[in-house]
């Protein structure tokens, strides 16, 4: 009780606005607002279960949704305080917590994988740390919200989306209050910096592999990305890996799907085949084009959509 009193002492007025009617929470002093988006009239599945039988279960609702991303920084708070801290206050404005869950209980990386996110590196998800809650507040015009709390670093990462009763006015545009540190997350690195960028950010995508279209062969021999990350797992034997693949929007969801979960599985097979990394320490999936970092409707944008990126998964 102590703990929540402190936490609520330090609040500094920065709210989370939404649709008519939307539940308004606090954030702590010097948290920042990295990313907003809105729609007057949408559909948004909200996650209400683990990850079981290759799916996540969810509750569908429509409505005006607005979906922002904050970051409080400097590690004074835990995941578990700030979540109670959201928590509170939905409870306070009448809604009912329908589902909550955390890291392996919810289903680690598969459940965050279902999730509608926000890119990084606005919005950042530890698979090591992280804790979700759904809440909903039924009647004529019933609101949904959803959250997932995760640590990146010293600071924490928070996404919270709204659905409710449709906006009967254009949303509010709000301009970005990015801090610089959050900017600099997506700068390329020097040869030799990859495990520094994997160790700050979280994942790295491993920019100089290349495959055939439509297969998930490797067409080269060496590549300095696995060489880096290969001596950086050895060096660490303690830390882990997951492999993602990433594909364009070419095609079906089901077949991007695998093509992605096998091209990840390639780069796996190669880590430890020709760079000699114990398999223990990778896993791999694929994610089809869930997880876009740019446009699909042009050749670039598609061009920067097909990697594989390597996240770490160790939480010490």
């Amino acid at each position: 009780m102590k703990l929540r009193l402190a936490i609520t002492a330090a609040l500094a007025g920065l709210m989370l606005t939404g649709a008519a009617g939307a539940v308004t929470l606090s954030f702590p002093a010097g948290a920042v607002q990295s990313a907003r988006q809105t729609a007057p009239m949408d559909s948004y599945a909200i996650a209400v279960g683990v990850f079981s039988n290759g799916r996540v279960p969810t509750v569908p609702a429509e409505g005006a949704v607005t979906t922002e991303a904050w970051k409080i920084s400097g590690g004074a708070y835990s995941t578990l305080q700030i979540l109670d801290l959201l928590r509170k206050q939905l409870i306070d404005a009448g809604f009912e917590i329908s589902f909550t869950c955390e890291t392996d209980e919810c289903g680690g990386f598969d459940f965050r994988y279902q999730l509608d996110l926000l890119p990084e590196p606005e919005m950042h998800v530890d698979l090591g740390d992280f804790r979700y809650l759904a809440a909903q507040k039924l009647g004529p015009d019933p609101q949904y919200v959803s959250l997932i709390v995760s640590r990146g670093g010293q600071s924490i990462f928070a996404q919270v989306t709204q659905v409710g009763a449709p906006q009967t006015e254009p949303p509010e545009i709000l301009a970005s209050t990015k801090s610089p540190d959050m900017a600099a997350l997506n700068i390329d690195l020097p040869d030799g910096a990859l495990a520094e960028k994997l160790v700050a950010v979280g994942r790295v995508a491993l920019e100089d592999l290349t495959f055939a279209t439509g297969s998930a062969e490797l067409t080269g021999t060496s590549f300095r990305s696995l060489s880096e990350l290969a001596a950086w797992l050895k060096a660490n034997p303690d830390k882990t890996v997951a492999l993602v693949g990433h594909t364009d929007a070419v095609g079906n969801l089901d077949a991007n799907m695998a093509l992605s979960k096998r091209r990840a599985a390639a780069v796996m097979r190669r880590l430890v085949d020709d760079y000699g990394v114990p398999a223990k320490q990778l896993e791999s999936s694929g994610v089809g084009y869930l997880m876009p970092r740019a446009t699909n409707l042009t050749r670039e944008g598609r061009d920067k959509n097909r990697r594989v990126e390597a996240i770490l998964t160790s939480t010490r």
